[in-house]
């Protein structure tokens, strides 16, 4: 039951969040953001927001700051969005998301090219030994 309710409470204010970040705030430092999840605690005290930021490092950093400065108002907005006595904490998370895409992106092309040129040594590969290994009965002519 209180899992079901974090859950509810966490996207709530994933939506609220974003439906506000959509309409831009005042900071010239944010970038492009997308939150991607939204972790609430057990006694509804802290919410974790993850976020990505689409850009260069400098704009990811520069995002970080502009978030961290609204955070006291954006805790007010969804606090009047969810109607609820007490208002988690925000906490915003860069998710780490995109990296990891990225690198998993570059092993897989890695396996892919390997693979093929395993494919190319197989197909010029010629069986070790004779080309029918089977034993046949000897035919003695004494």
């Amino acid at each position: 039951m209180a899992g079901e309710r974090q859950a509810r409470l966490a996207d709530r204010i994933r939506v609220l969040i974003a439906e506000r970040l959509e309409k831009g705030l005042r900071d010239p430092r944010l970038g492009f953001v997308t939150i991607t999840d939204v972790r609430v605690t057990g006694d509804l005290q802290h919410a974790s927001v993850f976020y990505t930021v689409l850009g260069s490092d400098e704009e990811r950093a520069s995002t970080a700051q502009a978030l961290k400065a609204a955070t006291g108002m954006l805790r007010s907005e969804v606090g009047k969005g969810l109607g609820v006595r007490l208002t988690p904490s925000l906490e915003f998370i860069p998710d780490g998301i995109p990296e990891n895409a990225g690198h998993i992106e570059e092993l897989l092309r890695e396996a892919r090219e390997r693979d093929q040129a395993v494919a190319g040594l197989a197909a010029a590969a010629q069986h070790a030994g004779d080309p029918d290994p089977y034993v046949k009965p000897r035919d003695d002519e004494d």
